[in-house]
């Protein structure tokens, strides 16, 4: 029988992959806990979060087909998990960019204040790419043998 969706379950580690780590369930059976459900840090090895034959608590995220798959950091209680990480603040018009870009001579574009709706940033960025593309195109037809004559 396979475990209910959204049910939290005691397993143990049976192997561990480069992707994921197998746990074997309570009730029998067995499932998956991808890299990305282990922990709520970037997991670079799975060994430096589990150990084989380790007792885990496993959320289950679907069961279909028998095959399960299983969160580790979902079965987590709210106050151990990380909490959602706040905006970058808009950096004052004031400092220059850290690494310009390069604009082929023209005068590099002003940084958007942190007011200005989102509707001008699109505009502004549809602009500067279509000029982009002009720019582009314009290049690539002096490589393709120019315009064609009749």
């Amino acid at each position: 029988m396979e475990p209910q969706v959204g049910s939290i379950l005691e397993g143990k580690v049976t192997s561990i992959m480069k992707f994921g780590a197998f746990v074997a369930l309570e009730g029998g059976g067995s499932g998956l806990v991808h890299i990305s459900e282990i922990a709520n840090t970037f997991v670079e090895d799975v060994h430096d979060f589990l150990q084989t034959g380790q007792t885990v608590k496993v959320l289950v995220l679907s069961a279909e087909n028998g095959r399960v798959n299983l969160s580790i950091k979902k079965a987590l209680p709210r106050e151990e998990r990380r909490p959602a990480r706040p905006m970058p603040a808009a950096r004052p018009a004031s400092r220059p960019a850290q690494h310009p870009p390069a604009n082929r001579g023209k005068p590099a574009p002003l940084p958007p204040s942190g007011d200005q709706a989102f509707e001008d940033k699109l505009k502004q960025f549809l602009s500067s790419s279509e000029g982009k593309m002009a720019d582009l195109n314009r290049s690539m037809d002096g490589k393709r043998g120019g315009r064609r004559r009749r």
